[in-house]
């Protein structure tokens, strides 16, 4: 089925840009969120004015994310967890812990966008990736301490 996206959506498409999914990924999920429309002449024309629109958009949310981007670089969270021998977590951290983190230090980021190649199972400094807009990927530092007894 051909679609014009009204969002960009990773691995998928930009804004406005007229893709062929499966008409299955289509119906069940981008149509009832309203992230594209069937496409149609009509929407076709419609597409056309949201075009504009959708370029200014796209470019407040650009410099919207350049400015947390600065503020997020020096941003250093800690997350304390119970750990056994050779430093190995009981369980893991996740990118919705560290979106925690972030919520209690002030920033709402969505846990979809931090990437994390794989759940962190132990103590250690890392550095997580945040990826904010499709070019705007802020970094910041997160500490995984061992919980003792007295927290």
């Amino acid at each position: 089925m051909e679609i014009i996206l009204r969002e960009t959506i990773d691995n998928l498409g930009r804004a406005g840009q007229i893709v062929k999914v499966a008409d299955g990924y289509a119906r069940n999920y981008l149509l009832p969120r309203k992230l594209a429309y069937p496409a149609t002449a009509g929407n076709m024309k419609v597409i056309e004015f949201e075009r504009q629109s959708l370029l200014r958009k796209e470019t407040r949310q650009k410099e919207d994310a350049e400015k947390l981007k600065t503020m997020l670089d020096p941003v250093e969270i800690v997350i304390r967890r119970k750990a056994g021998e050779h430093n190995a977590l009981y369980g893991s951290v996740t990118n919705a812990d560290v979106a925690d983190e972030l919520e209690k230090k002030g920033f709402q980021v969505e846990k979809r966008k931090i990437h994390m190649d794989d759940h962190i199972k132990a103590l250690g400094e890392y550095s997580i990736p945040i990826r904010l807009f499709k070019d705007v990927t802020a970094s910041v530092k997160l500490k995984v301490e061992a919980e003792t007894e007295e927290q």
